[in-house]
């Protein structure tokens, strides 16, 4: 008889192995991960989700309607063995994918939401509105480029060898390629 913690702890092992090296399984675990947590998503909705985490272009450049719907039907066989019914609603209101009889989003990322929100600053977002669209861009940029910056700046500690041009190249591809 096999301990189920430890077959447990074993598959995960493997999973997360096929998960670095197989972009079908990526994908498809991480539409899987997306769905648990949020409900009402449209197609175009989880695969901008799905990209965020993988890199552009992991459902393919050609096939890529078929490659998506292909891993919707495996991520609805494993809602399905684990007890979960994943539909598709068409309601004007909440249309996307949702998985039945669950709230629109998980409890614990419902905390996780609230506990952000409850941080913002009514006077800096105040001030934000206020903002031209160039200069809510630009702040963007700004923000992007420092986040950027630091990685760069600790890739560059871990490697002093590298040129700064080199750890700038390293921190976009942590950011943008799986």
């Amino acid at each position: 008889m096999i301990n189920t913690a430890l077959s447990r702890k074993a598959i995960e092992v493997i999973l997360q192995d096929a998960i670095q090296r197989d972009m079908t399984t990526a994908r498809r675990a991480a539409l899987l991960q997306i769905l648990w947590n949020e409900r009402y998503l449209t197609r175009a909705q989880l695969i901008i989700r799905a990209e965020y985490r993988l890199g552009r272009n992991c459902f393919g450049t050609s096939a890529w309607e078929d490659t998506f719907y292909r891993d919707m039907r495996v991520v609805k066989m494993a809602f399905q063995a684990s007890g979960y019914l994943l539909e598709y609603s068409r309601n004007r209101e909440h249309p996307g994918y949702y998985l039945h009889g669950q709230p629109a989003l998980l409890p614990e990322f419902k905390r996780l939401v609230r506990a952000s929100a409850t941080e913002a600053d009514q006077r800096q977002i105040d001030i934000y509105q206020q903002l031209s669209p160039a200069s809510r861009f630009r702040q963007g940029c700004s923000i992007s480029d420092t986040a950027r910056n630091v990685v760069a700046y600790r890739v560059r500690q871990e490697n002093p060898k590298l040129t700064l041009q080199e750890a700038n190249r390293i921190a976009l591809q942590r950011a943008y390629l799986p």
